[in-house]
């Protein structure tokens, strides 16, 4: 469920161009709030108009164009925000690989990409990551991530799962008890863990997740964090809940970008809503708000400013 608020009757692609084009060419600078108040109210198929419209008209792509217009938290946004929803990813996966200082929650849209979004989706990225960057999504992740996590990461970003509805509750409650077994013994690499994880649909998986919570009395994200604290463990307890309920895994990783001691994650906060905004804010929002008890509204306007806080807000559906 999206949170944007489109206009009743939006202009024709060619007058949002023509009003664009006026705002990326001021002598003082791009009118960022016009750009924003444009493009920020726009769906992905009328963004892709634009996109077209104003290459016709102008002979440059509009990406290029907000890229030098624009600086900062908003270029990266606004870029992000008109690519395609497989190359944004791509982008996303790449900066993970790319950061000097590289954390493993960094890592976790890597394990979005592969769990909160459609087999169709995953397939689609890993076509604009190999045209984009010349190379796999899996020779990246052996290049550039710790060995402890290589075998899950490459098993998650090169399945397709069947993504029909499909459950056998016999196996949902073996593969629970294998789940169980490794946990226990805090072998969280072994091969039933990554192969029941990274192949499974999800409708087996959340059933095999019920299973195991009923016969062991506890959640199985609860477990593993109780077994043990590492890298690995954060990492499938971030495949769990991406598989179980991604809104509650997107309303944490905006709960944790603003708690920061010093300052907001703003790469992890601008992730979260502009992959998310036109799939499930609303839930997002609503997950948000029983975690935290404060509207996501009142945070962005909190914790961020400017017209990039505008932006935001317009993503996730507030005022201002």
């Amino acid at each position: 469920m999206a949170s944007m608020k489109l206009p009743d009757s939006a202009p024709s692609p060619t007058q949002d161009c023509e009003r664009l084009s006026r705002a990326l060419q001021g002598r003082g600078g791009a009118d960022e709030n016009l750009i924003v108040w444009i493009l920020g109210h726009r769906n992905a198929f009328q963004r892709k108009e634009i996109k077209e419209t104003y290459q016709h008209l102008y002979k440059e792509p509009i990406i290029d164009r907000l890229h030098s217009k624009l600086s900062g938290v908003l270029k990266k946004a606004m870029v992000l925000w008109m690519n395609e929803a497989p190359e944004r990813d791509a982008m996303l996966a790449h900066e993970a690989f790319k950061r000097r200082w590289k954390r493993v929650n960094q890592l976790q849209a890597l394990v979005e990409i592969a769990c909160a979004s459609s087999p169709q989706h995953l397939m689609a990225v890993r076509r604009a990551y190999c045209s984009l960057y010349e190379c796999s999504l899996e020779e990246d992740i052996i290049s550039n991530v710790s060995t402890s996590l290589q075998k899950l990461l490459v098993s998650l970003v090169s399945s397709y799962r069947h993504d029909q509805g499909l459950v056998d509750l016999n196996i949902a409650n073996s593969e629970a008890a294998k789940l169980h077994e490794a946990i226990e013994k805090k072998q969280f690499d072994n091969d039933d863990v990554v192969w029941i994880l990274a192949t499974r649909n999800l409708f087996q998986l959340k059933a095999t997740f019920g299973c195991y919570k009923q016969r062991y009395k506890v959640a199985i994200d609860q477990a593993i964090n109780s077994s043990g604290n590492g890298d690995l463990s954060f990492m499938l307890r971030t495949v769990i809940l991406c598989i179980d309920s991604p809104e509650k895994h997107f309303a944490e990783v905006i709960r944790a970008s603003t708690v920061r001691q010093w300052s907001t994650d703003m790469d992890s906060l601008t992730r979260a809503i502009v992959t998310r905004a036109e799939i499930d804010m609303k839930k997002i929002k609503g997950e948000y708000f029983k975690m935290c008890n404060t509207n996501l509204d009142d945070v962005v306007t909190r914790e961020v400013s400017g017209v990039y806080r505008d932006f935001l807000m317009a993503l996730i559906g507030g005022k201002f």
